[in-house]
């Protein structure tokens, strides 16, 4: 364990060194350079999780997008097929229809609140 933790750091100290040399932070005083590093951090930070957060999203849209043109279907015309003989695309189709309605309201109530402000 002690030659994975040793063989870490001293890969950490390189990457630390290569980037010093590369971009010259070496010639920085202390405050710039912790300027310089907050400002690194802040980057990759917001970064990471603006992928994790987004990422999925966006792939699903994607793969929705390729579904798309690969097939054709949309999902008013899934629904439509799956009403035809079904009694659970009724189930379907309403709780289509009930999130639609709530979404139109939340829209409603958000331009609402945008127009006061």
């Amino acid at each position: 364990m002690a030659s994975y933790l040793e063989s870490f750091s001293k890969w950490l100290q390189l990457k630390i060194y290569q980037l010093e040399v590369t971009l010259s932070v070496y010639i920085f005083t202390p405050t710039e350079k912790f300027f310089f590093y907050s400002v690194l951090f802040l980057i990759v930070s917001l970064t990471g999780i603006a992928t994790v957060l987004y990422l999925p999203q966006h792939v699903q849209f994607i793969v929705g997008r390729a579904w798309f043109y690969m097939h054709g279907d949309t999902q008013d015309a899934i629904v439509s097929e799956l009403s035809k003989g079904s009694a659970t695309a009724a189930a379907v189709k309403s709780l289509v229809g009930t999130a639609t309605a709530a979404a139109q309201a939340v829209v409603e109530s958000t331009t609402g609140v945008v127009r006061e402000l």
